[in-house]
């Protein structure tokens, strides 16, 4: 049976079959029905031009039935009936890769249980969690989000068009005066693979991501950095001019071998804000060990890809969630604490094989071939499928890391 996992908002996979818009249960349909007719001309044959003098079933009976089990068998291969995503009207079921003007990324996930419709976000600002409601009215999807500080809720209404999904949020003005629209487009996410045999997989040849001198392969980025550069470059090479985005204040350098992050603010002057760093190099699947020194109350970040962060933190005695050190943030939070307290040296052993994510934190396994089904906050994108850098964040505190090798997946 042809099936497609359905992403859950709490990132869980369901298995359920999917009418793909590709023609294939269009032909398997008239493959059935084919069948169908080819019998029954068969039996209608025979009865006409064979005297029955038995009560045995004709020959022809017996092959109409072989021919209708045969077609109801393919039927069911096409992830026909009920039950299906598409089939029950639903075409909003499943995760959502989100770009917002300027090419911030988000994600929305859907799912639906006993008619009950639930979904969650991942938004531009770095909040994540579920939505307050969500229901459909005359074919949109109507969802509100609560806004506690401003003692507001938001609308989101999405219209989808096969796997294109358009939305708009609108927010109340102060005091209930006007309000704000806000439009945005998405795109079905694939089906999450089936978690890799990782047992079975080959890694080829280290590649040293930092020499130890200085920041040769990496570069200051943002999202919307990347955004811009990924609209600008045709402008670029038409008009001679180079084009850039400010990505913030550079506090990242090479010091005694080691890659530090120096975000000073001076006092009595304005806030600085500090960028991100990422190679110049994208990856796909990979494993990538490293070694990170975090202050107290420290906090950094090493994105997977780009798109998933897995969380640098100094957390050692505190309640495990997904923003502890080595939990992939607002995605999956670590089974088990194995940080060291700030200041010391700990080592990360960081594993991406078919969106699956495996992290050992000091020698410990604290999240085991982990399904992701989005992206997380701050992400450079929001499609997970594509190839990617290593980031790192810069935007928070100092840090340091050493040591970063990185083996890529080979067929």
């Amino acid at each position: 049976m042809k099936t497609s996992k359905i992403l859950d908002v709490g990132g869980n996979a369901h298995v359920a079959a999917v009418h793909r818009q590709d023609g294939t249960f269009l032909w398997k349909t008239k493959l059935t029905a084919w069948l169908v007719v080819v019998g029954l001309a068969l039996l209608g044959r025979e009865l006409r031009w064979q005297r029955i003098r038995t009560r045995r079933l004709p020959r022809s009976a017996l092959l109409l039935a072989a021919l209708w089990a045969l077609a109801v068998g393919v039927t069911a291969q096409t992830g026909a009936g009920p039950g299906t995503a598409r089939d029950a009207g639903n075409p909003y079921v499943g995760g959502w890769a989100l770009t917002l003007p300027g090419g911030w990324p988000a994600w929305l996930g859907v799912e639906e249980e006993q008619g009950q419709l639930r979904a969650s976000w991942v938004w531009m600002d770095g909040t994540f969690g579920p939505l307050a409601e969500a229901r459909l009215a005359d074919g949109t999807l109507v969802m509100t989000r609560r806004l506690p500080a401003r003692d507001i809720i938001e609308t989101i209404t999405a219209s989808a068009d096969g796997d294109t999904l358009e939305l708009v949020k609108v927010t109340p003005g102060p005091n209930g005066q006007g309000e704000t629209k806000f439009a945005l487009v998405g795109h079905r996410l694939p089906p999450l693979p089936p978690a890799p045999d990782l047992a079975r997989v080959r890694f080829g040849a280290p590649i040293v991501l930092f020499n130890g001198r200085d920041l040769s392969g990496w570069r200051l980025s943002s999202a919307a950095a990347e955004a811009f550069h990924a609209r600008a470059r045709h402008l670029q090479d038409l008009s001679g001019q180079p084009l850039s985005y400010p990505t913030g204040e550079n506090g990242w350098r090479a010091r005694d071998g080691l890659l530090v992050n120096d975000p000073r603010q001076d006092e009595g002057k304005p806030y600085k804000a500090y960028g991100n760093l990422r190679t110049d190099r994208e990856f796909e699947d990979f494993r990538l060990t490293l070694e990170v020194r975090v202050p107290k109350q420290g906090l950094s970040g090493v994105f997977l890809r780009g798109v998933y962060e897995v969380q640098v933190a100094d957390s050692h005695g505190r309640r495990l969630r997904s923003n502890s050190m080595g939990g992939v943030y607002s995605r999956l939070t670590p089974t088990v604490a194995a940080e060291q307290p700030s200041g010391a040296w700990q080592t990360l052993d960081l594993t991406l094989v078919d969106r699956h994510v495996t992290v050992v934190l000091n020698g410990t396994k604290i999240i085991d071939n982990q399904p992701v089904p989005g992206s997380t906050p701050w992400a450079l994108w929001s499609d997970v499928t594509r190839p990617g850098p290593v980031y790192l964040r810069g935007d928070q505190t100092g840090v340091e890391y050493r040591n970063l090798v990185l083996r890529p997946v080979i067929p």
